[in-house]
This record gives structure tokens, sequence and C-alpha cells, in this order.
């Protein structure tokens, strides 16, 4: 992978976000006036207008979205250090003896 190639996942993620936003601001104009909606959950009863429930919504899901996502990264980081400083005690391991044979002749 070159140098540029690196950033484009996550280039493309942020188009991506930058048009849904775009298109969540484009609905919100355009149905400004539209009856509100009434919500039902249990005994709650909540009445708002379309898009903030949309909003709401999607807000709600980006929440989850981060609960199950930040532990995952945090173990993987966690996973990442660990594999390096192996790999970094392996070597040590591997190139010392080279070392010391060269000291002694």
């Amino acid at each position: 992978m070159t140098v540029g190639e690196e950033g484009r996942p996550m280039q493309f993620f942020y188009w991506l976000a930058f048009l849904v936003v775009m298109g969540m601001a484009i609905f919100a104009v355009q149905n400004s006036t539209a009856a509100p909606v009434q919500i039902v959950f249990l005994i709650w009863r909540f009445e708002t207008s379309l898009i903030y429930m949309m909003l709401g919504s999607i807000g709600l899901g980006v929440l989850t979205t981060l609960f199950f996502w930040i532990p995952r990264a945090i173990r993987s980081s966690m996973r990442s250090r660990e594999l390096k400083r192996q790999i970094e005690n392996l070597e040590t391991a591997l190139y010392r003896p080279a070392a010391l044979g060269q000291e002694g002749t």
C-alpha cells in the first residue's frame, strides 16, 4: 500500500458522512412544516416534529454504534501494543547472540 492510499477509506467515510448530513439538512428544510408525529412507548407519549424524531433516531444509532465500537477499538489498540512489544523482544533475542559472538573475536 502506498502512502497516498492509506487515507482513502477514511476519506470515503468523511464524504459519505457529509452527504448524509446534507441529505438530512435538505430533508429538514423541505419538511419543516410537516404535521407532528406522535411517538408511543409503553406508558410514554411524545409528540414532536418528524425531523426531530429522525435526528433523534440517527443520534441514538450513532451512540449505539459507538457504545459497541469503543471497547473493541480499545482492546485492538492494547493487543497491537502488546504484539509490538513482543516483536521488539524477539528481535532483541534474535540479534543479541550474533552481536555477542562478534565481540569475542
